[in-house]
C-alpha cells in the first residue's frame, strides 16, 4: 500500500514521504479502514512539525492525519459490529499510535472508527472528526446547558462563535443551529460573512468594520450564554462585555498567542466559565457522545460540506500531502482533505 510517513519534525516538504508499505492486519478489538479520504486539520502539521526540526518521532514512523472516511476492510477479533463493507468516518486516528490517515489502508481501535449514515459522502465524513467533535465539546461545557446535543436541546440559548469561517467555527455554527440555539459569529470580511451564513449562522458582525461589543449586545441585550472561541487572547475584552451572567467560554485553539490576560472584575462578576478544549484528552465518555450527537447530525442533514454549504474544500492527491498540510498551516479558508483512494 502507499503511505505517508515522516520520521522525525520539521516541515511538510522536508520530512513528509510518500512510501510503499506492507497492508497492515488488525488485531483483536481493531478495524481495518481503506481509506478513500483524510482530512487535514491545525493538530496535523503542529504535530509534525513539533518544537522545531530534527527531533525525534514517538514511533520509527509516524503517518499523519487523525481524521478520515472510507469503507471496513477486515475487523479483528472481538469486533462484532461492524462489518467488511461499511462506510465510516474515523476520528483523532493518529493518537496514542503510529497510524493516521494518509495512507490507503489504516488499522483503528474500534471505538474511534465510526458508521457513516447513508447519502453522507466520504468528503463530510472526512471532514467531521476533530473539527465537529471540538465543536461539540465547546457546545456542552455550559454549567446550565445540556451535555449532548439534539434538536431542542439549546432551545432560548444564544451563542456566540468567534471566527466562523473556520472548520471549528463552522461546525460549532451548524450544530448549534441544529440543536435551535440563535448564533451569532463573528467574521473578519464580506467573504467569510457569506460562508458564515451559509453554514446556518443567524447574525454575522464583522468585528473589523463594527463595533463588536455594542452589535453582539445590541443582537444579544441579555448576553450570550455559550462562546465557542478560537483566539481568546485577542477577543479576551469582547468576550467579558457580552457573555451573559454563569456564560461558559470554551477555547479550543491559541490563534494570536500562547498567554492571555482576563479582565477579572468583570469575570467574576458574571461568574464566567472559561473552559479548555483539547480531544485528546476529554476522556471516552465526551468522545463517544460526540461521536454519537455528530452521527445524528449528519444524518439529520445538518452538517454539509462545500462551498455552497459555507465550508469550502480544497483537495490534493495522496503524493502531495505535503502541499496539503503546507495550505492549512498557511491558513486557508476551509477544509483541506487528501483523495488517498477511488471509492
Amino acid at each position: 500500500m502507499k503511505s505517508i510517513i515522516y520520521t522525525e519534525t520539521g516541515p511538510a516538504s522536508d520530512v513528509l514521504r510518500l512510501v510503499d508499505r506492507e497492508v497492515p492486519e488488525p488485531g483483536a478489538g481493531e478495524v481495518r479502514v481503506r481509506v478513500v479520504v483524510s482530512g487535514v486539520n491545525p493538530t496535523d502539521w503542529k504535530s509534525r512539525q513539533g518544537s522545531g526540526p530534527g527531533e525525534a518521532t514517538p514511533y520509527p514512523e509516524v503517518t499523519p492525519d487523525q481524521d478520515g472516511a472510507g469503507v471496513v476492510d477486515a475487523v479483528g477479533e472481538g469486533v462484532t459490529d461492524l462489518a467488511v463493507g461499511d462506510r465510516v468516518w474515523s476520528f483523532i486516528s493518529a493518537n496514542g499510535h503510529a497510524t493516521g490517515t494518509a495512507q490507503e489502508y489504516t488499522v483503528l481501535p474500534r471505538e474511534r472508527v465510526v458508521p457513516l449514515p447513508d447519502g453522507a459522502s466520504f468528503d463530510l465524513g472526512a471532514s467531521l472528526g476533530v473539527p465537529a467533535m471540538t465543536a461539540h465539546r465547546a457546545l456542552t461545557v455550559h454549567e446550565d446547558g445540556p451535555t449532548r446535543l439534539s434538536p431542542g436541546a439549546l432551545d432560548g440559548v444564544t451563542v456566540l462563535v468567534s471566527g466562523g469561517a473556520g472548520a471549528v467555527g463552522h461546525a460549532a455554527i451548524q450544530l448549534a443551529a441544529w440543536a435551535g440555539a440563535t448564533v451569532i459569529t463573528t467574521i473578519s470580511s464580506d467573504e467569510k460573512a457569506a460562508l458564515a451564513r451559509a453554514a446556518g449562522a443567524h447574525h454575522v458582525v464583522n468585528y473589523r468594520e463594527q463595533d463588536a461589543a455594542a452589535e453582539i449586545r445590541r443582537l444579544a441585550p441579555d448576553g450570550v450564554q455559550v462562546v465557542v472561541e478560537v483566539s481568546i487572547r485577542q477577543n479576551a475584552e469582547l468576550v467579558a462585555a457580552v457573555v451573559a451572567p454563569r456564560a461558559s467560554v470554551a477555547i479550543y485553539a491559541n490563534d494570536g498567542g500562547d498567554e492571555v490576560s482576563l479582565p477579572l472584575r468583570a469575570n467574576m462578576g458574571t461568574n464566567t466559565r472559561y473552559q479548555f478544549v483539547l480531544l485528546y484528552t476529554v476522556g471516552e465518555e465526551a468522545l463517544q457522545a460526540a461521536a454519537e450527537d455528530v452521527t445524528a447530525a449528519v444524518r439529520d442533514g445538518a452538517l454539509p460540506v462545500g462551498e455552497e454549504a459555507g465550508l469550502p474544500l480544497h483537495r490534493f492527491p495522496l503524493e502531495r500531502t505535503a502541499a496539503a498540510h503546507e495550505a492549512v498551516e498557511a491558513g486557508v479558508t476551509g477544509k483541506v482533505l487528501v483523495d488517498v483512494a477511488p471509492e
